[in-house]
């Protein structure tokens, strides 16, 4: 049975210096949360302080009901997956699986039914008889994971769980993870760097920087909706364009940017004056000069950089404004270095920030 995990204003200070800014956190249960960050952050930090292995210099920390800020880890009953996954070599898989249980007295028959149970459950059934050393990462990965759950704990915390796995198979392990995690229907807090291991995973995605949380949300809102510059700049890639709204049409905002040109954006807070528009490159097209539209700009193109599925391409504008579009494989063919052409995006595909 999944439990919730609550940090109610927890802080972190090692002599002077400041790990983690006053800092509150509801994980629902069943969840997957990812804590997403730049090193230095304070995101594992908040990891080590939720697992037992640091103990906060203020706040509390719960799982479910039961205060555990300064409960060992062995007595918070939680499964934790390390970055080098801390598998015992002298040990087969199986020993591996069955460590936990052993360590809890499960009896004999139970043990061996519960850690084939977590062999069958990660796909490592033939495989239990081999050592770690005689495995690739991702079994070894699999193994580690099975271990973890295999005593259904209430909670799963992963410390940067693919961080050691080439790109092609932390892609792959990204979605069976999930998988799992799904399956189970168990608490998750991940801890990560990648942006992509975070809006494939999460039900919800935690942004730290500095040690406070910058926003929290879905993928989706994370994305779209950045809360501020860092945000924006940190999820993905983005324009940023430094403006002042100069005039509303009833909720569109009459932008001009720093560099003088005149620009269109939906925003509901009309208390704003000197604002960013950030606007994603796939969110920018190329369009006709003929062609009515809300952010009309003509620019030249300036660098092109193939990537196989699409273009990344920089342009700049009359005024004299960078900016970052994405080609689709359509027009890639189209598009050349010193080039004109005209570009825009629709009037709610800008984000306001301040």
């Amino acid at each position: 049975m999944s439990l919730d995990v609550e940090v109610r204003n927890v802080e972190k200070h090692y002599g002077d210096f400041t790990a983690l800014q006053p800092t509150s956190l509801h994980v629902k249960n069943g969840e997957f949360l990812t804590i997403l960050g730049p090193s230095g952050s304070g995101k594992t930090t908040l990891l080590k302080i939720i697992s037992g292995f640091e103990t906060p210099s203020s706040g509390d920390v719960l799982i479910g009901s039961e205060n555990v800020t300064f409960s060992p880890p062995h007595k918070r009953g939680i499964g934790m997956v390390f970055q080098n996954y801390a598998l015992f070599p002298h040990m087969t898989v199986y020993d591996n699986i069955c460590f936990p249980l052993k360590m809890r007295k499960v009896s004999k028959d139970k043990m061996k039914e519960k850690a084939l149970e977590a062999l069958e459950l990660v796909q490592l059934t033939k495989f239990k008889d081999r050592y770690p050393s005689q495995l690739s990462g991702g079994q070894r990965q699999r193994v580690a994971l099975a271990r973890a759950v295999v005593f259904d704990p209430p909670v799963l915390l992963l410390d940067e769980p693919l961080g050691a796995l080439d790109k092609q198979l932390r892609v792959q392990m990204q979605l069976e993870i999930k998988k799992l995690q799904e399956k189970l229907k168990i608490t998750t807090v991940s801890v990560t760097h990648d942006q992509e291991e975070a809006l494939t995973m999460s039900t919800r995605i935690c942004i730290i920087n500095n040690g406070q949380i910058e926003q929290l949300g879905t993928p989706r809102e994370i994305y779209e909706h950045p809360n501020n510059r860092f945000v924006a700049e940190f999820i993905g890639e983005t324009n940023l364009i430094d403006a002042q709204i100069v005039g509303w049409e009833e909720e569109i905002a009459i932008i001009k940017t720093n560099k003088g040109e005149l620009l269109r954006a939906v925003t509901l807070n009309k208390e704003l004056k000197n604002v960013t528009i950030a606007i994603r490159p796939e969110l920018i097209s190329i369009v006709s000069p003929e062609e009515p539209g809300d952010n009309m700009l003509r620019v030249v193109v300036q660098d092109i950089v193939y990537l196989g599925d699409s273009s990344r391409c920089q342009v700049i504008t009359e005024k004299g404004e960078y900016l970052k579009i994405k080609l689709s494989p359509k027009e890639i063919p189209f598009v050349r270095e010193g080039q004109e052409l005209m570009i825009g995006w629709e009037v709610n595909q800008g984000v306001l920030i301040h």
